[in-house]
Order: structure tokens, then sequence, then C-alpha cells
């Protein structure tokens, strides 16, 4: 079966209404593998698979569960593949919240990116913690689970520094990933500068 057959088959199911509630979709699933791929440490896939769905799905058989576990470790690593790479990664949506926030792809990505980081926030935050908190900080505003705190309420007022927020995730993505796993010799990422 081809990466893109096992793909659309994959999408298909995390996309479905008879998953838990807080099941990750598509969208969030792709963030929270590439959290995951960026994380300073490994998760077990038992766990990250067990969160990702927040309880065990309803598969046709033994079959059918392990093509579905098998097409979201191939995503996994597609997404790590790309992080190593040259190429910064791309979220596979639009990188605008547009009119509606709460219904838009961008947000649903970042969520589950967020959720990625959740699982081992403690390790992420270890070592710099201040380079690590300004490179997410456009990935907490695209959330939108911040909201409630002033600071993230102002910046949500200024449409347009959320839309340049929201642009350089791939490059962010790509700054956290060389921050964890460049090796040591390398030179740190320089932080983008805030407009």
């Amino acid at each position: 079966m081809s990466f893109a057959d096992q793909l659309e088959r994959l999408q298909e199911f995390l996309d479905a209404d008879d998953l838990h509630d807080e099941a990750l979709d598509y969208l969030a699933s792709h963030g929270y593998l590439a959290a995951l791929c960026i994380s300073p440490v490994d998760v077990p896939e038992e766990e990250w698979i067990a969160e990702l769905f927040a309880e065990e799905p309803n598969y046709r058989d033994e079959a059918h569960k392990t093509d579905i576990e098998d097409g979201l470790r191939t995503l996994k690593s597609q997404i790590a593949r790309e992080l190593a790479s040259d190429e910064d990664l791309e979220p596979p949506c639009d990188l605008e919240l547009g009119d509606e926030p709460d219904l838009s792809d961008l947000r649903s990505w970042c969520v589950g990116f967020l959720e990625g980081v959740f699982l081992r926030e403690e390790d992420w935050f270890d070592k710099d913690e201040e380079t690590v908190s300004e490179l997410l900080l456009p990935i907490m505003v695209g959330s939108g689970l911040f909201e409630d705190q002033p600071e993230f309420a102002e910046i949500a007022q200024d449409e347009d520094m959320v839309d340049d927020m929201m642009q350089h995730i791939p490059e962010i993505l790509t700054q956290l990933f060389l921050l964890f796993h460049a090796p040591e010799d390398k030179p740190k990422p320089a932080l983008l500068s805030r407009h």
C-alpha cells in the first residue's frame, strides 16, 4: 500500500465521529506527532498512542488496529524525516486562523502540538525555558488554549501580529528541533524577532 493510501485511510479513521470526544482528529494528530518528533525525550509508543485516542477505539479486528497504528507510525517517521531535512516542516493546513479561529484547521494542529508537549512538559522547558517559551509562543497563541490570560488576550487583539506569528510556525518547528537535537558544537538557533 502506498504512503498516500495509508495516509488517506488514517485520516478517514481519525476524522470519523465515532472516536472518543477527546481523541485527536487528523490535523491535531499531525501536530501531536510533530511535537513528539521534536521532543527532547522519547515518549514510549504505547503511551503516545493511548493518549492520542483517549480510549481504545472500536477497531473492526486486530488487523484494522495494526493498520491504523502502522499509519500513525509511518506518519510520525515521515514528519521526523522532514524535520531532520533542510526543509521546514509545513503543517497540512493553511497557516491562518481566519475569521473563526475556533473552527480553523490551524487551531486543531496547534492544540495537537501542545498535547504532545504536555506529555513531557518539564523536559521541554528544562534546559532553556526562555528560548523554548518564546519559540512556542505562536503555537500557544494559535491553539487558543491560553486566551483567558491577559498577555494572550492582548496578542489576540492584534490580528496582524497573530497572522505574522502563524506564518512563522514552520521555521519555529525547525528551530525547536535544532535546539533539542543539533550536535552540541553547533550554534543554537537565533530567536525570531518579534514584530
